[in-house]
């Protein structure tokens, strides 16, 4: 990986207008829904230039990690990456948690802690556990208990998690 050096001006970016990008030019790949990508979007923030996000990890745009270089990166640049790691996401969801069973606001639920948290976290966790097992209340309840980055309780993730479980009940009621 390439040095990051610091930039002198950070640049935020719009999470509605890349939201917007991704609806319109990426929906048929992808199948997490607005409501979903709604959450995502805006508890991660987005930034046109790299930084360290609380676990302390390189990340850039809407929560993308992973070659990242120490530049300005477009909106639609911005809209590509998030969409593939949406999709990273979904394959996740999709092969260890029976994502195409889900009702759509489990899914989306899933696909923003899972977006989050990472593949290898999530697979063997009580909350795949659960959605195997077609135990959509509690694998919804697993939700608040996924609130650390680098071991601290984040009031950031606290709200988070209310959204994702809440969003994951809305089809169950």
């Amino acid at each position: 990986m390439k040095n990051i050096t610091k930039i002198a001006t950070v640049t935020t970016c719009s999470v509605s207008l890349i939201i917007g990008m991704v609806l319109s030019h990426y929906a048929d790949e992808i199948q997490t829904s607005k409501q979903g990508l709604d959450i995502i979007g805006n508890a991660e923030n987005c930034l046109k230039q790299p930084y360290y996000c609380p676990a302390n990890i390189l990340t850039v745009g809407i929560g993308s990690t992973g070659h990242i270089e120490s530049r300005t990166y477009s909106d639609n640049e911005i809209a590509e990456r998030w969409v593939n790691d949406i999709k990273q996401a979904e394959l996740c969801i999709n092969q260890h948690a029976n994502g195409s069973n889900l009702p759509q606001s489990v899914f989306d639920a899933v696909v923003s802690i899972t977006f989050n948290v990472g593949c290898t976290k999530m697979k063997t966790s009580t909350l795949y556990y659960y959605l195997n097992q077609q135990d959509y209340h509690s694998a919804c309840n697993e939700f608040p208990r996924w609130n650390k980055a680098a071991g601290k309780v984040l009031n950031g993730l606290i709200v988070r998690r209310n959204k994702e479980r809440e969003l994951c009940l809305t089809d169950l009621n």
